[in-house]
């Protein structure tokens, strides 16, 4: 009864003193034209349109001719000429709370999951920060435990640092993201769930997050019918909820599935307002709104915690040079490349360790566990270079020594980088079985 009463209290704080109309003057596509509010508005404001029967949230996304351009966060339905148009609050902030453990929640803030009101912080985030400065930052250091082998050992993630998952559709990026939330040593992880099919929200979390993962986690959940406002503001709302858990001291890993949505999303809206294409139909605003989402995952200010984030990038076509994945790469500290064709001969999590690389990797490595990768990738790489020949009996076992040893020493590897999704595996543990496949 004392949290509805204190949730109660917080939500009447948050009304705003003065409300300020205006009226719908045209309607377009996903656009909304509304006059009378231009002097009181701004970009990024939120604004309420009061249709027949329904009442509709939008946002302001630019202006034209003296008019302000709304784009809603659900259809037009119901919405004509004239209808009323009320400012919000226009302080787009949102009130993270420790209670927001084990939830699920919308791009709004609101529950998903039926356990009741979600309790309200003390202080607001912005939910479209600034990313920190650079120097003002700690510097990443120390090992993060993932809980995959493969990435413990062939792509080590440091605290702080940021890998994209590079991959076409259905090669297995959600049960490697699903792998590492539940088996992560990571304090908390927040995971955005962007434009993703609602069939699979909910088996994703029940299934492949389960009791133990959710517990430690927040979900953020915008479906691929929701709006594209809803589904850039899905992005926005994941950092804003590890950048309060950052705050806390925590070691935050943040996973955000996928980056790919939130630029088609960010496209819509840009294409939507009269901006043009530059890229593929991508937008400029979308490759300037990227690294302002992904620079805010990182290690913090000292005292604080850090973000470990894991951004899954859906590659078009299995192009890996498409233009979001080009803009990624070069922002993030490394990326994980998954390959169908590794998946399709029945290893998962189908990681192509010979395209993938961890940027932090070295630095964070003793020079023992640095060597011993190095052995195990120059052997992955000389059978790779040999495999046609091999499948093929064209070559000769002696003829060349290395080829030898790769051909000895590769169905090991391969063995070892094969695992299951309940099958957790430590940083110590990682490197003591990769040094196990050698002494076969």
């Amino acid at each position: 009864m004392a949290f509805l009463v204190k949730s109660l209290i917080a939500d009447v704080e948050h009304i705003p003193s003065v409300r300020m109309y205006g009226r719908v003057e045209g309607v377009q596509g996903l656009l909304v034209e509304a006059g009378g509010l231009n002097r009181s508005l701004s970009v990024g404001d939120h604004c309420q349109i009061f249709g027949r029967s329904r009442q509709v949230v939008s946002e302001v996304v630019g202006f034209r001719h003296g008019r302000t351009l709304l784009m809603p966060f659900s259809s037009l339905e119901g919405i004509g000429l004239g209808a009323r148009v009320e400012l919000l609050d226009t302080s787009t902030l949102l009130f993270p709370h420790a209670g927001w453990l084990g939830r699920v929640i919308s791009p709004m803030g609101v529950p998903l999951d039926g356990k009741g009101p979600l309790p309200v912080g003390d202080v607001g985030y912005p939910v479209r920060a600034t990313p920190p400065a650079a120097h003002g930052r700690q510097r990443v250091a120390g090992k993060l435990d993932l809980g995959v082998r493969s990435m413990n050992a062939f792509l080590t993630t440091c605290r702080g640092q940021r890998m994209g998952i590079f991959a076409g559709s259905g090669i297995g990026k959600s049960s490697l993201l699903s792998m590492m939330a539940r088996h992560t040593s990571a304090d908390v992880s927040v995971i955005g769930l962007v434009g993703e099919r609602g069939r699979e929200a909910r088996e994703f979390i029940e299934d492949d997050l389960g009791e133990a993962g959710l517990a430690r986690s927040v979900v953020v959940v915008a479906t691929s019918d929701e709006s594209a406002l809803l589904r850039r503001q899905a992005a926005y709302v994941t950092m804003a909820v590890a950048e309060y858990f950052r705050d806390q001291g925590n070691q935050v890993l943040c996973l955000m599935d996928s980056v790919t949505r939130f630029a088609m999303a960010q496209r819509e809206i840009s294409l939507s307002v009269g901006e043009p294409p530059a890229s593929k139909g991508y937008t400029p605003t979308v490759f300037a709104e990227l690294p302002r989402l992904l620079e805010r995952a990182g290690p913090g200010a000292p005292g604080q915690g850090s973000i470990t984030g894991l951004f899954t990038v859906l590659v078009d076509g299995d192009d890996h040079n498409e233009p979001v994945a080009d803009a990624v790469r070069g922002i993030l500290d490394g990326h994980v490349v998954l390959d169908r064709a590794i998946g399709e001969r029945g290893r998962y999590p189908a990681i192509n360790i010979l395209r993938s690389v961890s940027r932090t990797m070295p630095g964070c490595n003793s020079p023992e566990e640095n060597a011993l990768v190095s052995r195990a990738r120059r052997l992955m790489s000389l059978y790779e270079d040999m495999a046609e020949l091999i499948r093929l009996g064209a070559y000769r076992r002696g003829s060349d020594p290395a080829v030898d040893e790769a051909v000895h020493y590769y169905p090991g590897i391969e063995r070892f980088l094969a695992q299951a999704k309940d099958e957790p595996t430590d940083l110590a543990t990682s490197y003591a079985m990769l040094a196990q496949v050698f002494q076969e």
